[in-house]
């Protein structure tokens, strides 16, 4: 029993990880394509449709004797949650990994956590109370969150990593990058503010989940359904933006492995897995691993991809990860401190349900 207690208490925990690795190497992935400008909505299509392929048959066998009807309500909830978690998600975050990094594409994901945080108030998913440290610090690690994103945005800094060229730039590659900093500068900007627009879509996409959790939960079966929707969605969003056929051929074997990795790992079992762990643990929790990205990715987009480590990035990602354990320092005395109440409660009725006994014997004896 305790081992299958300690198994239940981790196994979240383990599954988070391996959606956070395999997140990283989605994302230094797509910054090669996206570098060989590949189109991004047609990159998101062949996503979620070979997510769809994959899924499609586990979740028909494998959940067919507990899947609950599918009805018109659910459908809805399913089709908003691709247009949010997938579709416009997606498009935002590539936008931005390609006007940025994708390390800083993983530092701003950090703010996930706070974001979720503050739409799960007026839901009533979470609960703060000033009057206790818990709320005091469930409030103040969200601002620091808010404070680490906004240096993420504002503040680029000195490249901290260095990589030397082979060959000097000539007289006229010097005037070239001096004329071209300001578009680097505007592109960056930008990308920033993709990501922001991303991270509030992808925040928005973790509260929906907990409501699909509830109605219909059949993690397989409800993630085949959302990538349909979203292959559909960036399918006729790409054909309205440009209907150039050749954008849809696959160009080498980078994006072919790009485009199958994505689909099957990155949008099919990492949402399932990610649906999953918000029915076990909630959204707050599932998002709260979203800052490990980051680190994962660097131990890839440094060596690899030769990106430069900016200070701002450094700054922001640190203050952000600091804000959310500040968080979920607040979270689990909240879950440490209902899980004493719930003690209480059993104990109460305990004592009640032995009262009553003692008083129907009572009574009993007295009778004549």
């Amino acid at each position: 029993m305790a081992g299958l207690k300690s198994f239940d208490t981790w196994s979240p925990v383990i599954v988070m990880l391996a959606v956070d690795f395999a997140f990283a190497v989605v994302n230094i992935l797509l910054k090669e394509v996206l570098n060989a400008e590949m189109n991004h909505l047609v990159l998101i299509t062949y996503r979620q449709s070979i997510s769809t392929i994959f899924l499609v048959p586990i979740g028909y066998f494998w959940e067919r004797n507990s899947r609950p009807k599918l009805t018109l309500r659910i459908l809805c909830y399913l089709f908003f949650s691709a247009l949010v978690g997938a579709s416009l998600t997606q498009y935002f975050f590539l936008l931005g990994i390609q006007y940025t990094s994708a390390t800083f594409a993983c530092a701003f994901i950090n703010m996930v956590p706070a974001i979720t945080f503050i739409m799960s108030l007026p839901f009533g998913l979470e609960i703060v109370n000033i009057k206790t440290n818990r709320g005091r610090a469930k409030l103040i690690g969200t601002l620091v969150c808010i404070c680490g994103a906004m240096i993420l945005t504002l503040y680029k800094g000195m490249p901290l990593v260095k990589y030397s060229r082979p060959e000097a730039p000539s007289p006229t590659m010097d005037q070239a990058i001096s004329l071209s900093s300001g578009k680097k500068t505007e592109r960056w900007t930008v990308g920033s503010i993709a990501l922001m627009g991303g991270t509030l879509l992808w925040s928005s996409w973790f509260l929906i989940q907990s409501n699909i959790g509830k109605l219909y939960p059949c993690q397989y079966s409800s993630t085949a359904i959302m990538s349909f929707f979203g292959a559909i969605q960036s399918a006729v969003i790409s054909l309205s933006m440009d209907r150039n056929l050749s954008l849809w051929i696959l160009k080498g074997k980078t994006e072919i492995l790009t485009v199958i990795y994505a689909g099957v790992v990155g949008s099919g079992l990492c949402y399932v897995a990610m649906s999953w762990c918000v029915k076990k643990r909630g959204p707050v929790f599932t998002a709260a691993f979203s800052p490990l990205v980051q680190i994962m990715a660097v131990m890839f987009d440094i060596p690899i991809l030769h990106e430069q480590l900016h200070l701002g990035s450094v700054l922001g990602s640190a203050t952000v990860i600091a804000g959310l354990y500040i968080l979920l320092w607040g979270k689990k005395k909240d879950a440490e401190n209902s899980s004493m109440e719930l003690v209480q409660e059993a104990e109460e009725v305990k004592d009640q349900e032995a009262q009553l006994q003692v008083t129907t014997i009572t009574s009993g004896s007295r009778c004549p």
